[in-house]
């Protein structure tokens, strides 16, 4: 699947070259009107971003002694947390196609949709993408204000990374999605079936997820959001708060509600989220904010609960306190302290007598754990 997604990135390439050596004129013949007609045409189509994110982090865990598991009190390191490359292509005014590719991981996102609507009523997409649950997982990193991105709810819920039942999915999935937006926009709706498997990979089992999510616009800066999703994952790692064996299938059922309102004077989003596998039960919620306090300076502040096992209390507490600032267009600089009130910590299960190793993974564990973060947004457009 890597090979056949990176091969669909160099072929494009290949052929944005092509347009752009076409439109280069033989020695001795005139620039303009010698350009063919199709390779004006896409070059006008074809346009290209591209963002990247890197920074530095330390880390002070109160409780944890430093171990030869690579557990440490303190923790220090510079980070490229993605770097993107997007080629955006509509076909025609109804047909699109899009490849998103991350250099500090894999292939992200490939897709294309079709409009049968005049107006944005009735879509189909097909390929990968991001899904439909949560406020946040539909959101770009180069506009959320956590440096982690996500609240921990979402991140565990909508597979961006904590629940290695599914693995690090970054919110997106192989499948088919219904989308539209009626009465100028006040309404709108996605409902996608997906393979419930991640990226790049097939479906573990032969049950589909179904994903929806509704948006309503009571006023243009406030919007109001309720998401679900309903399936059966198939286990592709042992997690430290379910106990779900790998390549075991399971219940996976998610569900969200939320807003989010924008202005020029605050930017503030706030979900309830909920989820189930098999009989765990895990539920969280968050409020962030950004609030304008002098030319492209903002103060950066977000809540954030979330249990992972209900049954076992599993609760952690997050709090993000920062300042971001925004240089050019899309491009910033942000600074964050980040406290959570658990963590996960490597562990080993040895037999008393013999020695041999029994289990070994991460433990959740309660206590504080301190971080400052910073980090360098730069983006084309």
């Amino acid at each position: 699947m890597r090979i056949f997604s990176v091969s669909i990135l160099a072929m494009m390439l290949c052929l944005i070259g092509a347009v752009n050596m076409s439109a280069q004129p033989p020695q001795g013949q005139r620039g303009p009107g010698q350009m063919p007609d199709w390779a004006q045409d896409l070059s006008k189509r074809i346009s290209i971003d591209a963002y990247g994110q890197a920074g530095f982090t330390y880390q002070h865990n109160g409780n944890v002694e430093n171990d030869e598991l690579g557990n440490k009190k303190d923790y220090n390191t510079f980070d490229l947390k993605r770097v993107f490359l997007v080629v955006a292509v509509p076909i025609t005014d109804r047909w699109f196609a899009m490849f998103m590719h991350d250099f500090s991981s894999e292939v992200h996102e490939y897709w294309t949709s079709y409009r049968f609507t005049n107006n944005k009523a009735f879509s189909a997409k097909l390929g990968q993408f991001k899904h439909a649950y949560t406020i946040e997982n539909s959101m770009s990193p180069t506009e959320l204000e956590a440096i982690e991105v996500c609240s921990e709810g979402v991140t565990y819920l909508a597979g961006c990374g904590s629940d290695r039942l599914i693995g690090t999915t970054y919110g997106r999935d192989l499948g088919l999605e219904f989308l539209g937006e009626t009465n100028n926009g006040k309404f709108a709706y996605r409902v996608g079936i997906m393979n419930g498997q991640g990226v790049n990979k097939k479906d573990g089992n032969n049950e589909k997820d179904f994903i929806g999510k509704v948006d309503f616009k009571p006023i243009p800066e406030l919007t109001l959001s309720a998401s679900g999703q309903i399936g059966r994952g198939h286990a592709v790692d042992r997690s430290s708060y379910v106990n779900i064996a790998p390549g075991q299938d399971y219940k996976r059922n998610r569900w969200s509600a939320g807003f989010f309102y924008k202005s020029n004077r605050l930017r503030v989003r706030g979900e309830y989220l909920e989820g189930r596998d098999d009989d765990v039960t895990s539920r969280g919620a968050y409020v962030t904010s950004a609030i304008p306090v002098a030319k492209h300076l903002d103060v950066i502040g977000s809540y954030d609960f979330f249990n992972y096992n209900v049954k076992e209390d599993m609760d952690q507490h997050k709090v993000i306190a920062g300042l971001q600032y925004w240089f050019y267009k899309n491009c910033r600089v942000q600074l964050q302290y980040v406290y959570k009130s658990a963590y996960l910590e490597d562990f080993e299960r040895h037999h008393p007598m013999t020695g041999e190793l029994l289990a070994k993974g991460k433990s959740f564990e309660k206590g504080a754990n301190h971080a400052i973060m910073c980090q360098l947004q730069v983006r084309l457009k």
